[in-house]
């Protein structure tokens, strides 16, 4: 394999901040829509706990993990950037934790 790839990988939340339950059919529209635009991704369904703080409270997320590979170009940057702020939305989180980094296919 030639291409640079690049893994995109995010935290989504299983509870709403309101304490809400989210439903599974909403975590199952973003896999259905990365699968349309890249063909896999990757769903980690058992939760991860994070901690964090914020204003001097202290917050705990229960979260589910999600990674897809792709071919390193400036678009699918852009993709998931958007993305971002559609699931920061539909979500309703103040922000989703987003991080990628290149990756090594052997």
């Amino acid at each position: 394999m030639s291409s640079s790839f690049r893994r995109y990988e995010f935290l989504l939340p299983l509870r709403f901040n309101d304490g809400q339950t989210v439903p599974y059919e909403l975590v199952g529209e973003v896999l259905a829509q990365l699968r349309e635009r890249f063909g896999a991704a990757s769903f980690q369904p058992n939760s991860v706990v994070g901690v964090w703080q914020s204003s001097g409270r202290v917050f705990q997320d229960k979260l589910s993990r999600i990674f897809v590979d792709v071919d390193d170009r400036p678009e699918h940057r852009e993709f998931f950037l958007a993305l971002k702020e559609q699931l920061k939305r539909d979500f309703q989180q103040l922000d989703i934790w987003m991080t990628s980094h290149p990756v090594e296919i052997l």
